[in-house]
């Protein structure tokens, strides 16, 4: 699971949750893939990110790295710092793990990279 696809993962649909985000990531195997680095791509997506969500949980898996805690007002000109989006958004991926509600505690397994989202009847 990319961590682009963590930003937007909610666990609201369960039975009592009212918001059910940010989900918390427990990892157990991360990789990192090196991908063509696309700025127009990345460009695109910061505005739709949930910047402390996406640093807090690269820092959960120990990626945060060099990345700014707080989004810069002038990024769209920094291309150092549209690199290291582009690589904790894309490269780096949580394999086997598992994301946790932070108001259920419901745990959702993450196996060979995908989020396993679906719930049970009791649960909807």
């Amino acid at each position: 699971m990319k961590l682009l696809t963590h930003n937007m993962l909610t666990s609201k649909c369960l039975k009592g949750v009212n918001v059910g985000y940010p989900l918390g990531i427990v990892a157990k195997d991360i990789k990192v893939l090196e991908t063509e680095f696309n700025s127009e791509f990345v460009l695109r997506i910061i505005p739709k990110l949930d910047w402390d969500t996406l640093w807090n949980a690269a820092d959960s898996i120990g990626h945060s790295g060099d990345l700014p805690r707080t989004l810069c007002d002038d990024y769209e000109n920094d291309v150092e710092f549209l690199k290291k989006a582009h690589h904790v958004l894309l490269e780096v991926e949580v394999i086997n793990g598992e994301l946790v509600c932070p108001e259920s505690g419901r745990k959702f397994a993450i196996n060979k990279g995908i989020p396993n989202m679906l719930l049970n009847e009791d649960e909807l």
